[in-house]
């Protein structure tokens, strides 16, 4: 579908990212960058979706700023797969339409699918040198007209506290309770 609205430089490489350019059409712009994930959560299956418009009610929602809207649900048998199928209709959609109207100016943009973020592994294999862009921004979900200007990553560490045990008779001011390392620890992390 990139190949034939008109991207350039479309490759899919051996780990499933896929990558494409389209060229600047002004000099001097800087290259940025649009990323989405093509998985979908594993919960339920994505494959032969059926999905309907309804107009969402107030009271079949937690968020009510959507009552009265219509909305694309699903049967209940499979995933809509929304997050993060709609990220990549927005930039597909995007870049079409810069293509269609070379009149509005911009540099190169880069486009990215990455596989695996439903599972954390996102940008594990992600080529930020071949991506070539000097900034970028993720398209995936959020509600009508948010933007987030953060990053959370999903990264783990798994940290091992040894306290000090010492003998009863001798432990004022040597033992150590492993326990308030811990909690100290904790409290020196940001939330």
């Amino acid at each position: 579908e990139l190949q034939q609205i008109g991207m350039q430089d479309v490759t899919l490489d051996q780990n499933g990212y896929i990558m494409a350019t389209l060229p600047a059409n002004t000099e001097g712009k800087p290259t940025i960058g649009f990323i989405a994930h093509m998985d979908t959560a594993p919960d339920a299956s994505g494959k032969d979706v059926k999905t309907s418009i309804v107009k969402a009610e107030e009271r079949d929602f937690i968020d009510a700023r959507y009552a009265g809207q219509e909305i694309i649900v699903t049967d209940n048998t499979t995933l809509l797969g929304a997050d993060d199928k709609a990220g990549i209709a927005e930039i597909v959609s995007a870049m079409e339409y810069l293509i269609e109207h070379p009149e509005i100016k911009h540099g190169a943009v880069r486009v990215g699918f990455t596989p695996d973020e439903e599972i954390g592994q996102g940008a594990d294999h992600f080529d930020v040198q071949a991506f070539g862009a000097e900034w970028a921004y993720t398209m995936d979900g959020g509600t009508i007209g948010e933007l987030e200007y953060e990053n959370f990553n999903a990264a783990a560490a798994t940290i091992e506290i040894q306290g000090r045990n010492v003998h009863p008779g001798y432990a004022k001011n040597k033992m150590i309770n492993a326990i308030q390392v811990a909690c100290d620890l904790n409290s020196l992390i940001p939330t």
